[in-house]
């Protein structure tokens, strides 16, 4: 039967197709690169090693992070006055902050408790302006109306008329002011003061500015910068951060008590003994007390001067009652009013202050304690903890 046999003679289709020779030739590995499309090809070429140790590319790096430094140092020495504007305006936000927590503990709303405090502020630069404008201009006009009785006196003078005979002083004089000399050392003098009236004037309002502005976000601002620490840390660091600004906080605060108190006994004594503008000497006081160590005695100088040219008796009294008044203050005021707000021993405020005095200055020196006093409680808290666990 023709069919049977071609059924069996047929190949099924489960039988495995012939294994070829175990000792036939593989294909090599080129040839199948060789046999690739061409569009699976590298187009420009295979790529070659990396530069990571070439020496051009090393110099090139190294010389753009050199002038990257260089132009960001530049930039915060040109910045630098902006720099001292924002960290005093935050510093004075810090110390108005208890102010305004006081005022909304008694369920008075932020906004408004911020309004009362700035207003106080801004009245206090006002009363200032007021008690020392009109002493100074009313100085300035005094010596002015003078100067033609003194010019004349010194003409009198035998000495100088021999002088003038010998070097032709008066003579020089007078062609330097009819020449014009003197009307442009004038001017440029008066410019030179205008620009300084008119930046010292800017820059008290961008601080003021400023200052509200911070004090209006203060618990946003603290929120933003505690996020930014891990989760597993946040807690015990918003607890160190809220201690380190409730200590500057009250540093600033009772800074500006001390200094209300020593003018309103300055005052009060001045106005006793009849000293001559009483108010804006006793508010210079209170200006100069802020600075740390050496303000109160640049305050002592400079009414004690006053006093001694209106009288020897008034200057040498004056003398006396700041010698007195400083001790009651670095014994009794000082430490009753900052033994709740930073805990530096006074050596390390002494040093503090000078280090800060000679970094920025004045700035420097009101800086400088709350700053180690922040020091001091994170290396109480964390330095000190860790240490003794190793």
């Amino acid at each position: 039967m023709p069919e049977a046999s071609q059924t069996a003679g047929a190949p099924t289709a489960s039988a495995p197709a012939p294994r070829p020779a175990s000792n036939a030739p593989r294909p090599a590995l080129n040839d199948l690169t060789a046999e690739a499309p061409r569009e699976h090809a590298a187009p420009y070429g295979r790529p070659g090693k990396p530069l990571t140790k070439n020496p051009f590319l090393l110099g090139l790096t190294a010389g753009m992070g050199l002038l990257t430094s260089l132009a960001l140092a530049l930039a915060l020495v040109t910045s630098y006055s902006v720099i001292v504007l924002v960290v005093v305006a935050m510093f004075l936000a810090l110390g108005l902050n208890p102010a305004v927590e006081s005022l909304q503990g008694r369920r008075l709303a932020r906004r408004w408790a911020i309004s009362i405090v700035f207003g106080g502020v801004i009245l206090f630069f006002v009363l200032f302006g007021l008690a020392i404008v009109p002493p100074v201009t009313q100085e300035v006009a005094s010596f002015v109306g003078a100067v033609p009785g003194y010019v004349q006196e010194l003409l009198a003078n035998p000495t100088l008329k021999e002088l003038d005979s010998d070097y032709q002083i008066l003579t020089r004089i007078g062609d330097y002011i009819t020449s014009g000399g003197l009307a442009q050392t004038v001017a440029g003098g008066l410019v030179g003061a205008g620009a300084v009236v008119f930046n010292a004037f800017f820059s008290g309002v961008t601080l003021l500015v400023l200052t509200l502005y911070f004090l209006g976000s203060l618990p946003s601002i603290k929120d933003y910068l505690f996020k930014l620490v891990p989760n597993s840390r946040r807690e015990r660091t918003r607890a160190l951060g809220d201690e380190i600004i409730n200590g500057i906080g009250g540093y600033v605060a009772g800074n500006l008590l001390i200094s209300v108190i020593a003018g309103i006994v300055t005052w009060v004594v001045l106005a006793v003994l009849g000293v001559e503008y009483a108010l804006a000497l006793a508010l210079v006081v209170a200006v100069t007390d802020l600075i740390p160590l050496v303000g109160a005695t640049i305050g002592a100088v400079l009414v004690s001067g006053v006093a001694l040219l209106q009288s020897g008796t008034l200057g040498i009294i004056c003398v006396i009652f700041f010698v007195v008044y400083q001790q009651i203050e670095n014994y009794l005021i000082y430490p009753r009013v900052m033994k709740r707000s930073v805990d530096v021993a006074p050596a390390v405020t002494v040093i503090a202050a000078l280090f800060g005095g000679a970094l920025l200055g004045i700035v420097g020196a009101l800086l400088a304690i709350p700053v180690a006093a922040a020091i001091a409680l994170i290396i109480r808290e964390v330095v000190f903890p860790r240490q003794a666990r190793l």
